[in-house]
């Protein structure tokens, strides 16, 4: 009975210490959280340590993460519509005042917000300029203005953002559709006219050729006749 209740007792105490224990991970950061409050911030790769039961562990990413953003349109200055891909990096410098600012949402909520601050500093820069600007190779300063408008709202999140780029500018499909009609309608144009000079090059050249043989057989009935006398 004794040893049970040793044995037990031990069993305990084990279970107490690993239910304290947990490891935090070289690509992490890990907050403590009790009772949704945050009592302690973990930064450094190892063991550490919580109350069990009380406290809870929360852990996140602390790389360079990727964002897509879904396509946006745009108008810049020469209101000609532009559908626009980019992608952001980030990373999370603050877990702190990121569970403040995302709660239980955690990056899904984060990139949801993230979102909406990149196509607002998207929107306002690539407003500022003309179309042929946004879709030359010498967009960088667009982008880096794009990341530094960014920036700022982002650190309301406890994110940096890194980088921004983006990887699309087009047309909206309809323009496309429009512009492709137009080059088509053009290039028929040009083709309606080089077939009309063409004719019209026929026609002097057939003129030519029939008042070289009018003049021709003209001149040999002539010179018939002039033989035919002398005769």
């Amino acid at each position: 009975m004794i040893f049970r209740i040793i044995a037990i007792f031990f069993a305990a105490i084990i279970f107490l210490a690993y239910s304290s224990i947990f490891l935090v991970d070289e690509r992490q950061k890990a907050l403590v959280l009790q009772f949704g409050q945050v009592r302690d911030v973990k930064e450094d790769p190892g063991l550490a340590f919580k109350l069990p039961f009380i406290q809870q562990v929360v852990r996140y990413d602390d790389r360079i993460l990727s964002l897509d953003t879904m396509p946006l349109e745009v108008t810049p200055l020469d209101d000609r519509r532009l559908v626009v891909d980019a992608f952001a990096r980030y990373r999370i410098i603050n877990v702190v005042q990121f569970r403040q600012a995302v709660g239980t949402g955690g990056i899904l909520t984060a990139e949801g917000r993230l979102e909406r601050i990149l196509n607002a500093a998207l929107r306002e820069v690539l407003g500022s300029v003309g179309s042929n600007e946004v879709l030359s190779d010498g967009r960088v300063s667009l982008m880096e203005q794009i990341r530094d408008d960014a920036i700022a709202e982002a650190l309301s999140l406890g994110i940096e953002i890194v980088d921004v780029r983006i990887k699309r500018a087009d047309l909206p499909t309809q323009n496309l559709a429009a512009t492709f009609q137009r080059m088509q309608a053009e290039r028929e144009r040009m083709a309606a006219d080089e077939r009309a000079r063409g004719r019209e090059a026929a026609q002097k050249v057939r003129a030519v050729a029939d008042r070289t043989a009018v003049t021709l057989v003209s001149e040999a009935k002539r010179d018939s006749e002039i033989i035919r006398g002398e005769a």
